[in-house]
């Protein structure tokens, strides 16, 4: 620990104004000072930095320090906030106000009032959620009330001791440049966290600064979500197993698949009730190893025909599908994208064997992330409808949507990225898991009516565009060296690209970063996505590699994309073993190629 580190460290200690962090930092600080090199260590990676306001806003570990989530960090991120706001537009920011919503994690009530005093003491109306709720909920009151932005409260799936701050603009969709930066400078330009003006909430709210969500908010949400219906026929008595993950999803989400007409959800009690310690699972992510398994004993139990699980503040959904053989599938993200994307644009079940041309297709829009499977842009381009890839975020989905309605007359029917989000028309411009869930339920009701599972409409598909399956090879190389390797392996790829990987022939490189695409026989043309440091490498037969360093890791990422046909008359486990088969290849050959 430097001599500068202890004094910020010193400096910090003065200008909190929160009793408890200070008192955690005085304790290290003593234990520090009587040579516990534990403490120092803890000390110096409390004091590394600030906690870095980008534009998912910001996220962190809670406890004290300028590298952590805390009382000081928010009320300095709200009054740059507020700077901003009222340096872009001061009439509209002081009228239309900011939304603020918070989760059921710990901290995250007095995160979300001491966001509300700052803005009331800046002369901005704030609109406070009555009680924890979903992101979607708060994304969707920004533009239900015309604010100026809006605040989130949460920290997604991250573990139990993360919160965070996530930041939407007047659009209602999260902040993309460059209201990021300029935030992010007002934010450094913000005084000790002592010196930031805050209004008494009692005060604020007698004066009508801090104000809850009107009533009937919560009843145009659900209404807004009940009108993404695509077909009103089916089986709605399918059982069906929820969990919201200790999350805040419980008593919103199964009252949209109530008043969807799905009677027979039932939740799993240990899980159904918020709890920002999350005792059950390790970390609150469906994706991750053990945290669907209570979810799974119950769904045996009630003989449930489908599982659906939100992550703790309801913006991602997963699903698993009882197999006929018994147990359950857990889905991917990309099948999942895959399955609502087909229904929501033609409301024809491929496994019923319908078709049916989409009404004005080429006004309709779907979009995905690019690290998503390639699928969806495969059934678009059949069905004529507009497909566009964004940058991984669902910021990127949310405005690029926006910009194409508003350039393009485009009606925006769906996005999805392959980390379970998912989003169903210009209900909420952002992920969308209550949405999801109710329109997933409904496509599984509609095939259960002809004794057909979500399974036998991925198999359906697949005949139908292609069979696409996805991987990833993640490659970690900590510490300088490790990133000197990751940065030498996408030079090398950038310098020499591969004009083959295993048996496939690469038919076009993009460089995000250069925005460029060459193709193989030498045609060039100009990438419109902002600029980042990721490759796609386009392969023969429809198959795809993509390149890029982690944002977040000291981590190398490869993600892998196989599009194998289906013969007619093959089964379909057939060509999924092909397609596996062909994925490791790729993984090999690939790897060896970025020297890795």
């Amino acid at each position: 620990m430097t001599t500068d580190v202890l004094a910020r460290a010193k400096s910090w200690l003065e200008s909190d104004p929160d009793p408890d962090t200070r008192a955690e930092l005085q304790r290290l600080l003593d234990a520090a000072s009587s040579g516990d090199e534990t403490a120092r260590r803890d000390i110096a990676e409390r004091f590394s930095g600030p906690l870095e306001f980008g534009t998912a806003g910001l996220r962190g570990v809670i406890g004290a320090g300028e590298a952590r989530m805390n009382r000081a960090v928010v009320l300095r991120t709200t009054a740059g906030l507020a700077r901003y706001l009222l340096a872009q537009d001061a009439k509209r920011a002081r009228m239309g106000g900011v939304v603020v919503g918070y989760d059921g994690r710990r901290m995250s009530l007095e995160f979300a009032e001491d966001t509300a005093c700052v803005l009331a003491a800046a002369g901005i109306p704030a609109f406070v959620s009555p009680v924890p709720c979903p992101t979607p909920v708060a994304a969707f009151a920004v533009s239900a009330l015309g604010a100026a932005a809006g605040v989130m409260i949460t920290a997604s799936h991250n573990p139990p001791e993360y919160n965070g701050y996530k930041v939407y603009w007047s659009n209602a969709a999260q902040i993309i440049p460059p209201h990021d930066k300029g935030i992010a400078a007002a934010i450094d330009a913000s005084p000790a966290a002592k010196d930031v003006p805050r209004m008494d909430i009692a005060t604020a709210r007698a004066q009508k600064l801090v104000r809850t969500f009107p009533d009937e908010l919560e009843r145009r949400y659900l209404s807004a979500i009940r009108a993404l219906s695509v077909r009103g026929d089916g089986d709605r008595t399918i059982p069906i197993v929820y969990t919201p993950l200790h999350g805040v999803g419980n008593r919103l989400t199964r009252e949209a698949l109530t008043e969807g007409g799905f009677a027979r959800v039932t939740s799993v009690p240990e899980q159904a009730e918020p709890d920002g310690a999350f005792p059950t699972v390790a970390f609150p992510n469906p994706e991750e190893k053990g945290a669907m398994d209570l979810a799974f004993a119950l769904a045996e139990r009630e003989n449930a025909a489908i599982i659906l699980a939100n992550d703790p503040d309801v913006d991602r959904l997963a699903v698993a599908v009882r197999r006929p053989e018994g147990g359950y599938t857990q889905l991917t993200g990309n099948q999942v994208g895959t399955l609502l994307g087909h229904y929501v644009l033609t409301g024809a079940p491929a496994s019923l064997g319908e078709a049916r041309a989409v009404k004005d297709a080429g006004k309709k829009l779907v979009l995905a992330s690019i690290v998503s499977s390639p699928m969806l842009g495969s059934i678009a381009r059949a069905l004529g409808v507009r497909y566009e890839e964004t940058l991984t975020g669902f910021k990127w989905i949310a405005n690029r949507a926006l910009d194409l309605q508003r350039e393009a007359g485009l009606d925006f029917v769906f996005g999805y990225e392959e980390a379970l989000g998912y989003t169903l028309g210009t209900v909420v411009r952002d992920k969308d898991g209550i949405g999801a869930a109710v329109i997933l339920a409904e496509l599984a009701s509609v095939l259960a009516a002809s004794n057909k599972t979500l399974l036998d409409e991925l198999d359906a598909l697949g005949r139908r565009y292609g069979l696409f399956a996805s991987g990833q090879r993640s490659v970690t190389l900590p510490g300088s060296e490790g990133l000197a390797k990751i940065g030498a392996a996408m030079d090398r790829l950038r310098a020499a690209p591969p004009s083959k990987v295993g048996p496939l022939g690469v038919t076009a490189v993009s460089d995000f970063q250069a925005q460029t695409r060459k193709h193989a026989d030498g045609r060039t043309e100009g990438l419109s996505l902002p600029k980042s440091n990721m490759l796609a490498f386009d392969l023969e037969g429809g198959s795809r590699i993509i390149a890029r360093p982690s944002g977040t890791e000291p981590k190398i990422k490869f993600y892998f994309d196989v599009r194998e046909p289906i013969a007619e008359g093959e089964e379909v486990r057939a060509a999924e073993a092909r397609a596996e088969a062909r994925m490791e290849e790729l993984k090999k050959a690939f790897s060896q190629a970025a020297g890795v």
